[in-house]
């Protein structure tokens, strides 16, 4: 029943889209395809270079009141959408005979349906998005063994992914955190052996972009590849735009770092100093619960509440993905990034005086945190697996 089947997964990012086929194994277990299709949004002739997005104040606004695209949005919005649907056709071209099933990941909040996009912070609003998707995919005689179900987020996909990959980390275990960098930062949650999407537990847990660092950025900034080339950007002073044209990335910051360049320096110091305390706040939330360790990027957000129904959770492992996960093992050895969050979080765990020592033998290993509860994950495409599998799931049930 399953051979005229080609499973697809869309991972939407802020400059391109990616596709991915995949594979449901006999064991239930996901493997992707080999073959990829990328399409760039610049590739359009309706994208704009210079598209400046609707204020997000007025896009939440409008989400109640009604959405009320600009022109600017609706060219824009084309590019984005054009692109997803021509990597499904590619894809579908490359396996003839085959019916389309389709799971879609993109950034930005959902239309009631969650088959739009109803705000999103540096993109247009594509409120019809899976419709002109479908009809473009159909025009050019795609053949779907079911509509496309909805629009998920790269976060829980992320989480699928981990879960259903042969070679996922979420597998075999009962609770762990998943974090990844990418272009953006993903959570995901597993805990008494189930997926635990963000939105769920909203009230006592945040999501990595909604708190800030005492510098006043959001912890994104300090876990994301664009964010980590952006503060070195304001310690070096050179643009983005600049570091880009030099292909100065996070892995070239890292060598000037062990280098002894300053700028390079500050930054690197800056990554493993937030991303110790990020992970801290985490397990200790999980733990005894949120003491609001920090403020929100959005400052009418509720505080946290202490009490929630996982209290006592201790992680088996935390997984750090995409990458954010490629970084830190290149960083290992280098005493840049690795090293240092490692030493941090040992301090952390160490000097609070309110977590009992059954935490602390769980998490350190003599008076330094073990650093085997930390795995880094080989599943760079993550959010496309999961949208394969949440393609499949929502035909399933």
């Amino acid at each position: 029943m399953t051979e005229d089947l080609l499973i697809i997964g869309i991972d939407g990012g802020a400059t391109k889209v990616s596709g991915w086929t995949a594979e449901r194994k006999e064991d239930g277990t996901f493997e992707l395809g080999d073959l990829n299709v990328q399409k760039k949004y610049s590739e359009y002739d309706y994208y704009d270079p210079e598209f400046k997005p609707v204020d997000i104040k007025i896009q939440l606004k409008e989400m109640e009141d009604g959405i009320h695209l600009t022109d600017e949005e609706r060219r824009q919005g084309l590019a984005y959408m054009y692109a997803t649907a021509d990597v499904i056709i590619e894809l579908v071209k490359a396996n003839p005979g085959k019916k389309a099933l389709i799971g879609i990941g993109m950034p930005g909040l959902k239309t009631k349906d969650r088959k739009g996009i109803s705000a999103l912070a540096n993109g247009p609003r594509m409120p019809e998005y899976v419709s002109i998707i479908e009809n473009r995919i159909m025009l050019n005689d795609v053949s779907l063994a079911s509509p496309i179900d909805h629009l998920g987020s790269d976060a829980d996909y992320c989480g699928l992914g981990e879960e259903y990959s042969s070679r996922g980390q979420f597998r075999g275990v009962e609770n762990s955190y998943y974090l990844g960098g990418g272009t953006g930062v993903a959570d995901a949650l597993k805990l008494r052996g189930q997926l635990i999407p963000f939105d769920t537990i909203k009230p006592w847990m945040a999501k990595a972009w909604e708190m800030k660092a005492e510098s006043g950025k959001s912890l994104e900034r300090y876990c994301s590849a664009a964010g980590i080339q952006s503060i070195y950007s304001e310690y070096s002073g050179i643009p983005v735009a600049e570091l880009n044209q030099q292909k100065i990335y996070a892995p070239q910051i890292m060598e000037k770092a062990i280098q002894g360049e300053g700028a390079a320096v500050k930054t690197m110091k800056d990554i493993s100093h937030y991303l110790a305390e990020l992970l801290f706040e985490r397990m200790s939330t999980l733990y005894a619960g949120s003491n609001n360790q920090f403020e929100f990027v959005n400052p009418a957000r509720a505080q946290l509440l202490s009490w929630h129904p996982y209290l006592g959770t201790l992680l088996d492992h935390i997984i750090i993905g995409q990458r954010l996960g490629d970084y830190l093992e290149a960083s290992r050895g280098k005493n840049q990034m690795w090293e240092p969050m490692i030493h941090h979080l040992g301090e952390l765990i160490l000097e609070n005086e309110n977590l009992t020592k059954g935490f602390k033998q769980h998490y350190l290993k003599g008076n330094t945190f073990n650093e085997n509860r930390i795995v880094l994950s080989k599943l760079r495409e993550a959010p496309a697996m999961g949208a394969a599998v949440d393609a499949w799931l929502s035909r399933e049930g």
